[in-house]
């Protein structure tokens, strides 16, 4: 499982898979139901390889938080998303028991808790792969 292609789009529900890059942006396949859509150059749009959540010392890559959250539910789903947000708060300090919690809204929580299942459900959680992605500039030296 790569979060290289990964994206989160401002707006639109779920994860997408980027497919094709054209003159005006790109095609994406949602991870949700399959379709594919066209998404203009001003959409805001976010690689999940490059997004990262506060602590109190550094910020933590995404793949760090998943590889985590595997880690502890032998690559299984976690926690729903939909759970209460003293719930969320108490499971996502179990993975990461120094995030900011100033920084670190509950709606964040949701979206990690959301994110990890679908990509779990879709068989792309991977304690290896997301291993390997943890440090990407390491690997390239």
């Amino acid at each position: 499982m790569s979060l290289q292609k990964i994206l989160a789009i401002s707006g639109k529900p779920g994860l997408y898979d980027l497919k094709l890059q054209t003159r005006t942006g790109f095609v994406a396949e949602s991870l949700l139901d399959g379709k594919k859509i066209t998404v203009g150059l001003r959409a805001n749009v976010s690689l999940l390889s490059e997004i990262a959540v506060y602590t109190y010392n550094e910020e933590v890559r995404l793949a760090e938080i998943f590889k985590a959250i595997a880690t502890k539910e032998n690559e299984g789903p976690a926690i729903s998303h939909k759970e209460t947000d003293e719930n969320l708060k108490a499971y996502f300090r179990e993975i990461l028991p120094e995030f900011d919690e100033d920084r670190v809204y509950t709606s964040d929580i949701k979206k990690v808790m959301n994110w990890y299942n679908l990509l779990q459900s879709k068989g792309m959680i991977s304690i290896e792969a997301l291993t390997a992605q943890e440090k990407p500039e390491e690997a390239s030296e």
